[in-house]
Order: C-alpha cells, then structure tokens, then sequence
C-alpha cells in the first residue's frame, strides 16, 4: 500500500455536494451523469459515477454526498462529456460476482456515504 504524507492529504479537496439530477446517457450502460450542488463558491459540476448498475438515477437525486472537487476533468463517453469531480464511496468486495450491465459482471459494489444530518452544500470534508 503507498503511503500519502499528511500534506498530500490537505491537498484533497473533498465536499459535500447534493445530486440536483440524475440521468443515464444513452451511450452508457454503466455510468450515471449527475448534476452536483457544490454550494455557491463552486458552483453546480458535472460528475459521472460507474454506479449505474446497483443504483437508479432516481436513487442519488436529491441525496448528499462527498465528491473530490480538485481532480482533473476526465473526458467520458463519445459525446465529449467531462466528469468535473470524482464521487466517493465504500468499496464493498462480494461473495461472488453480480451481473451489473448485460454480459457484464462485478464482484465489487460501491455503497454510498450518508451523513447523519444535512449540511450545507459546498462543505468541506477534512
């Protein structure tokens, strides 16, 4: 396992964000295009997360989660989308593997952050 110094760490830049709308593009079969409230100093971002095939679009609007704010954009699919942020979750290892788009299957699931009260978009993770 590598190892990150403390002030590596600090540089991450990790946020509360509400999910405003969730939607599948019509080119994916696994990930999940969401629109992310990052509060007034960042504004709303487009985040895409490979989450499509334990979670429906419905499922993450309206929920708050945390999303690495500070990551490169990363172009995704073929119409020249850019995931502006990263969403975290829980790594979960499975027993055996599920099927999660058709001829596909995974033996991970991400489980997804809820926090034990509502705070306000934009607010830093530390």
């Amino acid at each position: 396992m590598n190892k990150v110094t403390f002030k590596q760490f600090k540089q991450l830049d990790i946020r509360i964000g509400t999910v405003v709308k969730a939607e599948v593009p019509k080119w994916s079969h696994w990930v999940i295009k969401l629109a992310v409230d990052l509060g007034e100093e960042i504004g709303e971002r487009t985040v895409f997360a490979g989450v499509l095939g334990f979670y429906k679009p419905k499922e993450l609007e309206g929920r708050q989660m945390p999303f690495l704010v500070n990551i490169e954009p990363k172009k995704i699919g073929p119409e020249g989308d850019f995931s502006e942020g990263m969403m975290l979750a829980a790594n979960l290892k499975l027993i055996s593997p599920v099927e999660v788009a058709e001829g596909e299957e995974s033996d991970e699931k991400p489980v997804l952050f809820e926090l034990s009260e509502k705070v306000p978009n934009g607010t830093k993770i530390m």
